[in-house]
């Protein structure tokens, strides 16, 4: 048996010409931003994020402050620049910054803010399409 694997496997890690074709570079400036009315910016990474999975960078302006919301699917987010709370219920506001990790259940009635003097800027992955259902008090 290992005299037919190891052939096998010999082959399939000499054959890569193929691997490099599929990495996918983005230098910053390459970023499509698109603003909401909002004056969130999204630039797509992967997927459409109004339609299934998707994973985008995000910008939110110094100050936003969401209204109370949930989500319909998990909200995963590293800080790339800024901090930003996130806060369920009565829970303390916890900053996030630069590097931090977080993330929000679907489901979950949540305010998201930008506390930072700078702009807040993530990396942003949701295994569902993105939605923002406000939760009325």
């Amino acid at each position: 048996m290992l005299r037919f694997l190891l052939p096998a496997a010999v082959t399939f890690a000499c054959a890569s010409p193929g691997f490099a074709s599929d990495i996918t570079l983005v230098s910053p400036d390459a970023l499509d931003w698109k603003a909401t009315p909002e004056g969130v910016a999204f630039a797509a990474l992967t997927g459409d994020r109004l339609q299934a999975s998707y994973a985008a960078m995000v910008e939110l302006p110094s100050g936003t402050a969401s209204p109370l919301h949930t989500k319909s699917a998990d909200m995963f987010g590293v800080m790339i620049s800024g901090a930003m709370t996130h806060v369920a219920g009565a829970e303390p506001a916890f900053e996030v910054g630069s590097g931090g990790y977080y993330h929000i259940p679907g489901g979950l009635p949540h305010v998201s803010t930008c506390v930072s003097a700078e702009p807040c800027v993530t990396f942003l992955y949701q295994p569902g399409a993105f939605d923002f259902i406000p939760v009325t008090q």
